[in-house]
């Protein structure tokens, strides 16, 4: 298949596409003939009126005289990310038409329940699995099929997971799979454990508070006051009185569990954090992730 797809265009609007031509051909269009189609009307940042809108794109520039028409209404939660491409557009000098009460262009890309109902007479399907959209709109269509004269055992309302068998021309449902979320870390593709994930959100939300002890674990003896740090927690400096609450805390914990004669790291340092995670909650309300470093000095 060629690459390249002829346009014909009759009052700055495309009617149809059917023959093919070569690259110079189209460069010969003049500016007001060409009426380009794409995606981005909600904003999404990796679409094509985006890269547009941002200088990026590798084809097409924009000119002052341009006119962007949003055949569309925003969905709701995109108004902030189509007020920015807007704003992006407006700065490139070009004119924008976007929907509104009085000045209604909105379309849809969506079949409405008549085109539907007119689809299923003409195809006639033996069965129906509606998909794209919410389980609501999966089983509307799904009744509109039954009206349409398929019986309702052969219409199926699926969900992520759920799997229809084909053999001998019938159609079953199936064992379903687990079809859960797949995260990207890094470069690297897999599912991240959910203990990590958790963690992630609690730093994200709360922070973390680090309490290193240098111990001599021979003589069970604690050699210096710990040391208090944190990362998203609280700022140290502007909270010295909750920051040496802290530490002495800390320095009681492990001072207590250094009198245990089999005492562990492990065990001290599951104390610290047993002791510390309600106080720190009680006083801030926050529950950062504490991390208890035990050092081991030989003295």
């Amino acid at each position: 298949m060629e690459n390249n797809i002829k346009i014909s265009i009759e009052g700055g609007y495309i009617n149809h596409a059917d023959v093919l031509i070569e690259p110079e051909e189209a460069n010969n269009l003049k500016p007001g003939e060409v009426t380009i189609l794409c995606t981005g009307s909600q904003g999404e940042p990796l679409a094509a009126l985006s890269r547009i809108a941002n200088g990026t794109h590798k084809q097409i520039k924009l000119r002052p005289d341009d006119i962007v028409v949003f055949s569309s209404s925003p969905i709701p939660g995109n108004a902030l990310s189509i007020g920015n491409t807007i704003n992006k557009l407006y700065l490139q000098g070009v004119k924008v038409f976007t929907n509104t009460s009085l000045n209604e262009i909105h379309t849809s890309g969506h079949a409405n329940m008549e085109e539907l109902k007119l689809m299923i007479r003409l195809i006639k399907p033996k069965y129906l699995m509606p998909f794209h959209g919410d389980y609501r709109m999966l089983k509307s269509h799904a009744n509109l099929g039954v009206e349409c004269g398929i019986p309702k055992e052969n219409t199926f309302v699926l969900q992520n997971g759920d799997v229809l068998s084909l053999s001998n021309h019938v159609i079953t449902k199936d064992t379903p799979v687990v079809a859960s979320d797949i995260y990207i870390d890094g470069n690297k593709l897999g599912e991240i454990n959910s203990a990590v994930l958790r963690d992630r959100k609690i730093m994200a939300s709360d922070g973390i508070l680090v309490v290193i002890a240098n111990i001599d674990m021979k003589k069970h003896e604690l050699l210096i006051h710990p040391n208090i740090t944190t990362r998203g927690f609280v700022l140290i400096n502007e909270n010295e009185a909750l920051i040496k609450k802290i530490e002495n805390i800390a320095e009681k914990v492990i001072t207590e569990k250094l009198k245990e004669p089999n005492v562990t790291f492990n065990d001290i340092k599951s104390q610290i954090t047993t002791e510390l995670f309600p106080y720190i909650y009680e006083l801030t309300g926050r529950k950062p992730i504490i991390l208890p470093v035990i050092l081991d000095i030989k003295k």
